[in-house]
């Protein structure tokens, strides 16, 4: 196919679905271009544009990005999923991004809940511990997914490097999942080193915490400092042998275990089969 530059003159949105051909030849472009450069393509070709995020440092390089390369109040609006498990610092981020770059944030709580109260009231203490994928469906792939049916998303800027290791070592700079989403990759190939040296480049707000040593901040029940010549990742899920909240990982398989999760604990109100915008 022919992909159109990221200087290109006039917009013009991909039809989807897309081909395998179709996305060999954009990644084969995209490749080739800067973050920037591959931001400033995506937001001129690719329809229901959101950037998912939980206020990372990746995240956050690319907000601030988008914010040089588009006109004011046009970059692609923000979708929080707010775990009710934050850290107070977390929080405090979420605002300070929202007004120093005048960006929407959509911000999505488990379904009918509020507070970890009122969560724990559904699903009781520590479901992190006695359940860790229906705790996973719950606070995060069940609310992304209505936020994209309610919003119209069809494609989602993450914060996603190959040099994170695990599941994200093969990262291309477009996916698309199994259900028909498009994942932009932007800073795919940069390496924690390139990232730190742009937010300190450029003064972009940061979480606290990470001036006490944390490096990658996710719910406070499962994110700890890590140990001196750790990877960026290995506070999150000290001990455990995982590297995905459930937001990257197959939708409909996590979909099943919340379903066979729900038959078992007859415990389950919220509505696990959600319509979904691909």
């Amino acid at each position: 196919m022919s992909t159109p530059s990221a200087s290109s003159s006039k917009s013009k949105m991909l039809q989807l679905p897309l081909s395998a051909e179709d996305l060999r030849g954009i990644n084969s472009h995209l490749r080739a271009l800067t973050p920037e450069e591959i931001l400033a393509w995506a937001v001129d070709h690719l329809p229901g544009l959101y950037q998912t995020t939980a206020f990372g440092l990746t995240g956050l390089v690319a907000i601030d990005m988008l914010s040089k390369i588009t006109p004011a109040g046009r970059a692609p609006p923000l979708i929080f999923l707010d775990t009710l498990y934050h850290f107070p610092e977390t929080y405090k981020l979420v605002e300070e991004v929202r007004q120093r770059y005048q960006v929407p944030v959509h911000v999505f709580k488990p379904q009918e809940c509020e507070t970890a109260e009122d969560f724990e009231r559904t699903f009781g203490e520590r479901l992190w511990a006695t359940n860790e994928d229906l705790y996973d469906f719950a606070v995060k792939v069940e609310p992304a997914r209505r936020a994209y049916d309610a919003l119209g998303v069809k494609a989602v800027i993450t914060g996603r490097r190959a040099t994170q290791g695990g599941d994200r070592a093969t990262l291309q700079p477009l996916e698309v999942d199994e259900t028909g989403l498009l994942k932009l990759n932007p800073l795919f190939e940069w390496p924690f080193a390139f990232v730190e040296w742009y937010i300190d480049e450029y003064a972009v707000p940061r979480n606290a915490l990470l001036a006490q040593g944390y490096r990658s901040v996710g719910d406070w029940h499962s994110t700890s400092k890590p140990g001196a010549g750790q990877g960026e990742r290995a506070g999150r899920w000290a001990g455990r042998e995982k590297t995905e909240c459930g937001l990257h990982r197959n939708y409909y398989e996590m979909q099943e275990q919340a379903d066979k999760a729900k038959a078992a604990a007859e415990s389950f109100p919220i509505s696990t089969h959600v319509s979904v915008s691909a």
